[in-house]
């Protein structure tokens, strides 16, 4: 690698304390409503991204025209169902997310409202394709997801929403067993413990000091409800 590639691949990485959006885009019929979460770099090189996801933070986020949460609908029809987006905030404690390069999942952080460590969530998704001019990471999530609890037994989540997907022709059977292979691997790394689980980012404290983040701007007002739910 020349300087100049050096310096150009560095470049591409986001320096600690910046403000990104970490994106979900909207497929097929819901293509025009992502979900936009605004978060905090804590680390990024080339092991991967590292963000906080602060109580209380900002974001858009697709839900069914009544408001209710898309997975309220069921494990089909929330493919299918007429969605419109929403401005809401992140409730509840904070995540730290962790996109290893090349893998198609992030591994997501939680804590008790103590303080306590309460696991890992494996949320299988596309790699991540990232606009460093935007500051913005986007994938597309797999449904599929995997819960770690703190003394590493896996348990696995959404199997029937995945199911749902296929039914709903969201996914094909064979994009959906490639999702479940991807499962898999997944779970050869987490009983390997290899990074980011062998990273120790469990014991991870954030600043008190952070600012939240702005809410996401640019999205048509006329899908957006009005007013923050509390």
């Amino acid at each position: 690698m020349t300087a100049a590639e050096a310096e150009t691949r560095v470049s591409e990485f986001w320096e600690p304390g910046t403000t990104i959006e970490w994106v979900y885009e909207g497929t097929g019929r819901h293509r025009e409503l992502p979900n936009v979460r605004p978060m905090t770099v804590i680390r990024d090189d080339e092991e991967g991204l590292v963000a906080w996801l602060a109580p209380g933070t900002p974001l858009i986020k697709p839900v069914l025209v009544d408001g209710r949460e898309t997975r309220l609908a069921g494990p089909e029809r929330m493919f299918t169902e007429d969605r419109v987006l929403k401005l809401d905030i992140w409730h509840g404690t904070g995540i730290l997310k962790v996109s290893p390069t090349g893998k198609p999942w992030s591994v997501w952080h939680f804590w008790g409202e103590d303080g306590s460590f309460r696991g890992w969530y494996v949320n299988l998704e596309a790699e991540h394709r990232r606009d460093a001019d935007a500051r913005r990471t986007s994938t597309v999530d797999y449904v599929l997801d995997l819960w770690i609890n703190p003394d590493r037994t896996i348990e696995w989540k959404d199997e029937d929403e995945l199911e749902g997907a296929v039914a709903a022709g969201r996914f094909t059977q064979a994009e959906a067993d490639r999702i479940t292979a991807d499962a898999h691997a997944a779970v050869r790394d987490i009983k390997a413990w290899t990074t980011p689980f062998s990273n120790n980012w469990h014991t991870f404290i954030p600043d008190p000091h952070l600012r939240l983040p702005e809410a996401p701007t640019g999205y048509t007002v006329t899908h957006i409800t009005q007013h923050l739910l509390g």
